[in-house]
């Protein structure tokens, strides 16, 4: 008798130091998740703030082309400026003390707002490339071309810069939250955790 009740609270304890072993996976987890957030929307924040410095000093020039570019290019990084401000207070702000599937949701989610972004992305440099297109019968034609040149350099970063994101989103969901998901199994009567050790 004594045997059998020493053998289940070891069980019990196995099972409890599982459970807060995969807890504290899971928080390392979303801490490293919302920090590559921050990291990400500095490096935009800072791409903006460049960019703004850059099309200020640069807008009193004579040529109209270079006028038009740091025009638009002041426009589009106020906007990444502001949306870095938003996803860096977001991700400062957030909770990384999240259940499984909380955790599951939010990594699922700020995939397919990359993805997403990344198509966008692409369709902006169409447009940047149809505006030089356009100019070339226009009588606007290096407001347009300036236009079209500003759009394609801000959506060619904005692509790179979202598709890093998205490697780092998804190396880091691979190597940590995909591993802690194989540790659970399910029957058509149970649900179990594996500890491995």
């Amino acid at each position: 008798m004594k045997t059998k009740w020493f053998i289940l609270n070891c069980l019990v304890f196995i099972g409890i130091y599982a459970s807060a072993q995969s807890s504290s996976e899971l928080l390392i987890f979303n801490e490293q998740r919302l920090d590559y957030n921050q990291k990400g929307m500095l490096i935009l924040g800072s791409w903006a703030i460049g960019n703004m410095a850059l099309s200020t000093f640069s807008l009193q020039a004579n040529n109209p082309k270079t006028q038009a570019y740091h025009q638009m290019n002041l426009a589009w990084n106020a906007v990444n400026l502001a949306i870095a401000g938003f996803g860096y207070y977001g991700a400062s702000s957030a909770s990384a003390d999240l259940s499984l599937a909380e955790s599951l949701l939010e990594q699922s989610k700020i995939s397919k707002i990359l993805l997403f972004n990344a198509a966008l992305d692409l369709g902006y440099m169409v447009g940047g490339l149809y505006l030089m297109e356009r100019s070339k019968n226009s009588e606007q034609s290096d407001r347009l071309k300036g236009f079209g040149q500003a759009v394609i350099v801000n959506g060619g970063f904005l692509l790179i810069f979202d598709s890093i994101m998205y490697y780092m989103h998804a190396s880091h969901e691979s190597s940590v939250l995909i591993p802690l998901l194989e540790n659970i199994q399910i029957s058509s009567n149970s649900v179990g955790f594996r500890w491995q050790f």
